[in-house]
């Protein structure tokens, strides 16, 4: 359904070192910067951009949007959330676990503040 996602990010150096780490966890490879200051993440399925605003005014989240980053098991949900831990990302909502809607969730603040989901489908 999307060819791709763009984040802007107020510190683009800070946030790829925040999603290397969360989507490393999930098994994607670090991402990579182009000429305009960009981070590139690349799959099979589609892009996943950061960049500073082009307009030149500091980057906001958006106000009730998450992204939500599909992950294979409870262990790399885990392993995703804990890694944005430590790598500058906040937690936000219910710890990670199980939701009465039968998937396993675990929610994070980026560096920037964007709100993002890891989510597995047991």
């Amino acid at each position: 359904m999307f060819s791709h996602i763009m984040l802007g990010a107020s510190d683009v150096e800070t946030s790829k070192k925040f999603y290397d780490a969360i989507l490393g966890a999930l098994g994607h490879k670090p991402g990579n910067m182009d000429d305009k200051g960009r981070c590139i993440y690349m799959s099979n399925n589609g892009l996943f951009l950061l960049t500073p605003p082009i307009d030149g005014n500091p980057a906001t989240h958006g106000n009730g949007s998450t992204i939500g980053f599909i992950a294979g098991s409870t262990a790399e949900v885990d392993a995703w959330h804990a890694a944005g831990i430590e790598n500058g990302g906040t937690t936000c909502e219910d710890p990670p676990g199980l939701r009465d809607s039968g998937l396993y969730l675990a929610y994070l603040r980026d560096p920037s503040g964007n709100k993002i989901c890891g989510l597995y489908r047991g």
